[in-house]
């Protein structure tokens, strides 16, 4: 594959068995997808006019179709139908010239197919997947076994931990704010300040930690270090959690207007207020604007 980049100059790289499970019929319609603008073309099985065959045991088929499921969820790709296929073509030009190909992961067993089609995925602009009816092997034997298939399912585990060690981060951070958020809030209101009063001040001193933590952790690679910008971001920060200002005193409060006013009650109330609108919110509005992690959609820009 680096000797079609760098000495075919390859503008895309068709990969397929070489057993005929991947009929060569269907190399047109991968052509075509791409030649219509898909930057990654995907032979599928599990769409329609894709199959499997139909000779295959029962059991067989269950361990494809179950350990592409498994593949699809720990990746969190349901867009995606087949992501343990071999049969793809891929634009090289934005897509694999982007990928360290001696230094994906587990070349020397089949597992690295997983993270060649991952990073593929994520730099891929338009990924489109076509029907494969994947055919019986009619010479050899498939060196594809049990070690193999652990070896893929580590591997697709360990990148779905990576995808999504941000946002790891983030709920634990947040847990961190939730703590400060409440034994704040149960402090102040010790202290003799009404409900409303006391989630009001406590949600800003969650807010500060929040913003201390984020930075230095959470969004590491993005740290805020210099003090005016630190100033100017915090600023931002606050200002984008206005929302938990307004809506976690309104719920703490309405919630104990309704139940009465006692430590379980407010605990409820903060908890639905964090997890079913606040946090979600947050982590939006954080990667969006304030640590800029993620594209604004276009939806959203003025043209």
């Amino acid at each position: 594959m680096q000797y079609a980049i760098d000495e075919l100059k390859a503008d895309a790289i068709l990969e397929m068995d070489a057993d005929f499970q991947h009929p060569p019929r269907f190399v047109k319609p991968m052509v075509e997808a791409y030649l219509s603008g898909a930057e990654y073309v995907i032979g599928s099985r599990y769409i329609e006019g894709g199959s499997v065959p139909k000779e295959w045991a029962a059991s067989r088929k269950a361990i494809s179709f179950f350990g592409n499921l498994f593949i699809r969820t720990v990746l969190l790709n349901f867009k995606i139908h087949d992501l343990t296929t071999g049969f793809r073509l891929s634009k090289v030009r934005g897509v694999l010239d982007k990928i360290e190909l001696v230094k994906l992961r587990d070349l020397d067993k089949f597992a690295y197919k997983v993270d060649l089609l991952y990073q593929s995925l994520k730099n891929s602009k338009k990924t489109v997947e076509v029907p494969l009816e994947f055919a019986s092997r009619t010479k050899d034997k498939s060196k594809f076994n049990w070690k193999e298939m652990v070896a893929t399912f580590k591997l697709a585990i360990i990148l779905g931990i990576k995808d999504k060690q941000r946002f790891i981060k983030f709920g634990v951070v947040g847990f961190t704010g939730f703590l400060v958020n409440y034994l704040g809030l149960e402090f102040l209101k010790r202290m003799g300040l009404t409900t409303y009063w006391a989630t009001l001040f406590a949600t800003e001193m969650s807010i500060i930690s929040n913003f201390i933590l984020n930075n230095i952790w959470t969004f590491k690679d993005k740290t805020i270090t210099s003090v005016k910008d630190v100033i100017m971001q915090f600023a931002k920060f606050n200002l984008s959690s206005l929302f938990a200002v307004i809506v976690q005193p309104l719920v703490v409060n309405g919630a104990t207007t309704l139940f009465g006013d006692t430590s379980l009650i407010r605990l409820a109330g903060l908890l639905f207020a964090l997890f079913l609108v606040v946090v979600p919110y947050n982590y939006i509005v954080y990667n969006l604007f304030i640590w800029r992690t993620w594209k604004i959609p276009k939806f959203f820009k003025r043209d």
